[in-house]
């Protein structure tokens, strides 16, 4: 089989898709999570003294929500979910503190992705995700988090490779470029995301099952032949990549079944207490007749749409 190189992605645009692929694969194992500590959780029973699997995956769930609610991109999202896993298996975290470590990583995530207008403030997320910790807890977590990460906290994700290897592909195709859908693709890897077991994958060897399974189901025998080029070029063996494209597809089985929550596909729908409304930031919640554009281009959707509330007496529920 030929090797991906420049002769196959021609011109300036070619070459540099090539380099920028090298070094994602250099970079990648330097932020992944600890494997060590992963096996750590994946071992530790359901207990309310220890941090098991179920504990980390709500987390990401609601990671997930606040990340829809705040109209966050997926960037954002796959970030914060590498932030915390990175800390969680450096660290023994007690179940009490998950909840402001998890705030924290989505600030922390925001911060690097988001543009300024779109970064919420820690007291919003704070009462959105209702932690029950001060904005004084958040900044010393933050703290405690960025200092055992060694202050590297923007890393090379499967979102990256995803991004990557989906503009390679189309580089290589003639076929039609809608034909391959990267919003569903990334709803995809964000679902595999709220599962622990696929932090202990190679970032490129996630992303090239997601994009492997698609490209199946599309039937298309040029897109599977270029990614065959990228799966040699990135040194991916075959037991590996067997190995994880049959957890990524029973991950997306259960994510396509009618049991399977996906707030991506419906209206999100948040209950407050009365208490909590009353201190929400008044774009959270209502729209106002003629919304103010801000300067610089830079326009919220959600303050231009609206959010759907229900208003009870009891505590916030995600779904």
């Amino acid at each position: 089989m030929k090797d991906l190189g420049a002769e196959h992605l021609a011109g300036r645009e070619g070459v540099q898709l090539l380099g920028l692929l090298n070094l994602y694969l250099e970079q990648e194992e330097r932020f992944q999570p600890r494997e060590k500590g992963l096996s750590l959780i994946e071992a530790t029973p359901e207990n309310d003294n220890t941090l098991c699997p179920g504990l980390r995956n709500a987390k990401v769930e609601d990671l997930r929500s606040l990340a829809n609610f705040f109209g966050s991109c997926t960037e954002t999202f796959v970030l914060a979910v590498n932030i915390l896993d990175r800390f969680l298996a450096l660290m023994k975290v007690k179940p009490k503190h998950l909840s402001c470590i998890g705030v924290c990583s989505f600030l922390l995530a925001a911060r690097i992705v988001e543009e300024d207008c779109n970064i919420p403030s820690t007291h919003d997320v704070i009462r959105i995700s209702q932690c029950k910790c001060t904005a004084s807890d958040i900044k010393r977590m933050e703290k405690i988090i960025s200092e055992k990460l060694h202050y590297e906290l923007e890393a090379t994700t499967a979102l990256n490779f995803l991004h990557l290897y989906h503009t390679i592909i189309l580089c290589h195709t003639s076929e039609r470029k809608e034909i391959l859908s990267l919003d569903k693709l990334e709803a995809q890897l964000k679902a595999c995301n709220c599962r622990l077991v696929f932090s202990k994958a190679k970032p490129s060897v996630l992303a090239l099952c997601l994009l492997n399974l698609e490209v199946e189901t599309l039937k298309s025998v040029e897109l599977l032949e270029v990614l065959l080029l990228v799966k040699k070029h990135s040194k991916i063996n075959d037991a590996e990549f067997f190995y994880w494209r049959e957890l990524v597809s029973k991950c997306l089985a259960e994510y396509s079944s009618p049991e399977c929550c996906k707030p991506d596909l419906k209206k999100l729908v948040w209950i407050v207490s009365r208490r909590t409304a009353q201190n929400l930031h008044n774009s959270y919640y209502s729209v106002p007749e003629l919304p103010t554009i801000p300067e610089g281009g830079c326009f919220d959707e959600s303050e231009r749409k609206g959010w759907l509330w229900t208003y009870g007496e009891e505590k916030t529920e995600y779904f």
